[in-house]
């Protein structure tokens, strides 16, 4: 069970890609020597097998203490969990039979230029280091692109539809639910038709954490009251969706920005890279993968919550990847200051 395989991420990534899931986790490069006591990203690497089982007691694997000896830390693992309301903290129903945002490309928010912090040190070593960076002022989608609005699109262009929309619409009562089974190229084609542009994964991650370097998009805490993640549904006992996009109030972040946790993984600009002083190398990093942030309301990993609720977690795949958990918003560089009205942006007349 562990054995090491410094690919194990991509080919993983690759088998459900072709499932149509969002089965991933983002792990990384297994130490260079066997240790009776593992490192985080090779107990990932073991979960990412489709032999190991979650429902394991921990307590029997005595390797796996290095990452679970804390239960209230890894909760998914915790016996006797409550049951949880499937809709608290949402501000809004699972599913509407008319738009409240319509079709046309989402309102904007203005992130101002400073600096802000970026990856960690604390967790995967693809999220590191830490950093401090300075970016120049951008516009970010308050939410992410729907399903109505991406239909408008493809009706336009004469796009070919999504796998889940059926004779060219999405399901019914779905209109506001963030567009799927996307792949990079088709989020990059929408937001250029939109007079937009995929935000780099600089940007993506300032938006959602603002100028404190929060591990959240509201706070340092994780709550599964505030986002749409997998630990929810787990709770709940309910089988999962994605929600209508900002559903969850109390879950934006400090520039106003809804669903930067959970719902769907987004698609960025960013090649999959190392960041600056980064010193644990990988043969996927480069120009070849597209980095996604955000995760997603599908259980991806063995923990089935909070591994890709944080800020500062990454993923990747190929840019013709599409499933059920993908989606994206759109950015753009800051306009004339005079067209900023508040936090919300519209464009001059």
């Amino acid at each position: 069970m562990f054995f090491k395989i410094n690919n194990l991420r991509l080919k993983m990534a690759t088998l459900f890609a072709v499932l149509g899931f969002a089965f991933f986790v983002n792990v990384g490069t297994a130490g260079e020597t066997e240790k009776e006591v593992l490192l985080p990203s090779e107990c990932k690497q073991c979960h990412m097998d489709l032999k190991h089982k979650s429902d394991i007691p921990v307590a029997t694997l005595e390797k796996c203490q290095s990452c679970h000896k804390d239960a209230e830390k890894h909760a998914a693992t915790a016996p006797n969990q409550p049951k949880v309301d499937a809709h608290g903290g949402m501000g809004l129903p699972m599913y509407s039979p008319q738009s409240r945002l319509g079709d046309a490309p989402n309102e904007m928010v203005s992130v101002p230029a400073g600096p802000f912090v970026m990856g960690t040190n604390s967790r995967l070593p693809d999220e590191g280091p830490e950093h401090t960076l300075e970016l120049p002022a951008f516009l970010i989608d308050q939410f992410e692109v729907t399903n109505i609005q991406y239909k408008k699109f493809s009706d336009e262009t004469k796009r070919r539809s999504p796998t889940h929309f059926v004779n060219r619409t999405y399901p019914e009562g779905k209109a506001d639910h963030p567009v799927t089974f996307v792949s990079w190229v088709d989020a990059d084609a929408y937001c250029t038709w939109a007079g937009k542009r995929l935000p780099t994964d600089q940007e993506w991650e300032e938006a959602a954490r603002g100028p404190d370097g929060r591990i959240f998009p509201w706070g340092n805490e994780f709550d599964f009251y505030k986002a749409n993640t997998p630990h929810r549904w787990k709770l709940s006992g309910k089988e999962g969706d994605t929600t209508q996009v900002g559903s969850f109030e109390a879950g934006k972040s400090p520039y106003g920005v809804y669903d930067m946790t959970g719902n769907v993984w987004e698609w960025t600009a960013s090649w999959y890279k190392p960041y600056p002083g980064n010193t644990h190398p990988t043969e996927n990093y480069g120009e070849k993968y597209k980095t996604l942030k955000g995760g997603s309301w599908w259980n991806c990993s063995f923990y089935q919550c909070g591994i890709s609720a944080p800020t500062y977690n990454r993923s990747f795949f190929l840019r013709a990847t599409k499933n059920a958990s993908f989606g994206f918003r759109c950015a753009k560089s800051a306009p004339d200051t005079r067209y900023i009205i508040g936090l919300n942006y519209r464009e001059p007349k």
